[in-house]
């Protein structure tokens, strides 16, 4: 009966969790359950119909996604929703008693350098912290990951962990339990105030729209110019992802020939956007699992091997040192749009639909009509308009020569051009028209 018992309350404590969570979220909630091998079993379920279906995930290591996704698939490219902040602290890894954390957060952290979190997750052996958000869309996503890193970097020093800093993360759900101690996961609710992204950017954050490159004579402060940077950085690499997908998409996923390829910059890029290569190699092979023909898993993580390498080497001080010394912009992957264009054979009506890898050709294209929207907001009418006008207008003219040259036959050119307010060789422009 007690076991009985206990069992119900995990299973309402968990509702519990996820309504407060998720309540009024849009889109898919992914659920996962970590076997006996590591790896994550995981489905999806609408909003309305998660807590209704949690009673059977529960048990040892259960976790459920922070944000949602447009389709059942767990992914950085597919966020639907973005519906929280947080930060896993690991501060088991420095021996700190959960107390002192606590009490650190309290006195040094909430309502100084950070908000008050909205919950605590006590996952067993560390804390992660959940401020909920007005849901925001996923093309705020780069805004979204620069506060998250943002927040990271201030509770570095507590255990944050930077693998858990990417939008598709998941997280323990209360009334589980931890397999590596046996501990029942529990969260605590502090207030149920969801924070508006940008209040958030705009009351903790630095400037991200300053220069990169300062005017001279004038001084950035360091932490500034890296959250900038940062910002800047990932912006480019969401894009590029995003690119790589929709031309995917727009090939029908029939990429034999470019799949290699295609996964080697897709897990290069989900490292630098997620920080956790485990998560980017997942992520690439369900990825590769789209394609008309995917390639057998072994050959995508040996295809691929080499972009986490890369990513290892970009976030080598050393590494990054040496490659500046050789006039590179720094370690890694620093691919020109002229090479991926080269590489994925990308045509012209292909990059009318991307974002960032794109030829001068259709550059230009993008500034002529963002030229033309320009001049239409300032007034400026469509060039067939204009024409029309003009045509309008000299019709007027000529049907006002017919009548001065019935009144005045003997009118000469600059007399007529008096009378109508014109030059004079407008005149004999408008008598060649009316062959006078």
């Amino acid at each position: 009966m007690e076991n009985r018992s206990t069992a119900a309350n995990n299973v309402d404590n968990a509702k519990y969790h996820a309504w407060f969570h998720h309540n009024g979220a849009d889109g898919w909630i992914t659920v996962a359950k970590k076997t006996p091998a590591g790896k994550f079993r995981q489905y999806h379920y609408r909003p309305e119909d998660l807590a209704e279906q949690l009673g059977t995930w529960l048990g040892e290591d259960v976790y459920f996604s922070q944000n949602t996704f447009f389709k059942p698939q767990r992914s950085i490219e597919n966020i639907r929703q973005l519906r929280s902040l947080y930060v896993d602290l690991d501060f088991y890894l420095f021996n700190y008693e959960p107390s002192w954390i606590l009490g650190k957060l309290e006195h040094e952290f909430f309502g100084e350098s950070l908000p008050d979190p909205n919950i605590l997750i006590f996952s067993g052996q560390g804390i992660v912290l959940i401020w909920l958000l007005d849901p925001v869309p996923y093309k705020a996503l780069p805004l979204w990951q620069a506060v998250q890193n943002y927040f990271l970097e201030l509770l570095k020093e507590l255990g944050g962990d930077e693998r858990a800093a990417d939008a598709s993360r998941v997280f323990r759900i209360a009334g589980s339990v931890n397999s590596k101690n046996g501990a029942e996961v529990r969260a605590e609710y502090r207030h149920d105030y969801r924070y508006q992204l940008r209040d958030i950017q705009y009351d903790y954050l630095p400037d991200l729209t300053e220069e990169l490159k300062p005017a001279p004579g004038t001084k950035k402060r360091g932490r500034k110019k890296k959250v900038a940077q940062l910002f800047n950085t990932y912006k480019l690499h969401y894009a590029r992802l995003l690119d790589l997908v929709k031309l995917v998409e727009l090939r029908n996923y029939e990429v034999t020939g470019y799949r290699e390829t295609i996964c080697f910059l897709y897990r290069y890029w989900s490292c630098c956007y997620t920080n956790d290569p485990s998560e980017a190699l997942d992520q690439t092979y369900t990825f590769n699992l789209q394609f008309s023909a995917p390639l057998p898993l072994k050959e995508v993580e040996r295809a691929t091997r080499s972009a986490e390498k890369a990513w290892i080497a970009k976030n080598d001080k050393k590494a990054n040192e040496l490659a500046i010394e050789k006039g590179y912009p720094g370690a890694g992957y620093n691919i020109s749009n002229k090479k991926l264009i080269s590489w994925l054979d990308i045509t012209d009506d292909e990059m009318e639909h991307l974002q960032t890898i794109i030829g001068a050709n259709e550059k230009k294209r993008r500034k002529r009509i963002a030229n033309m929207e320009k001049r239409r907001e300032e007034g400026m009418k469509p060039r067939e308009e204009y024409l029309q006008e003009q045509r309008d207008k000299t019709q007027d003219k000529l049907f006002l020569l017919q009548q001065a040259l019935k009144r005045y036959p003997n009118a000469t050119q600059k007399e007529l051009a008096e009378k109508l307010g014109v030059d004079r060789s407008y005149i004999a422009k408008l008598k060649r028209k009316l062959k006078v």
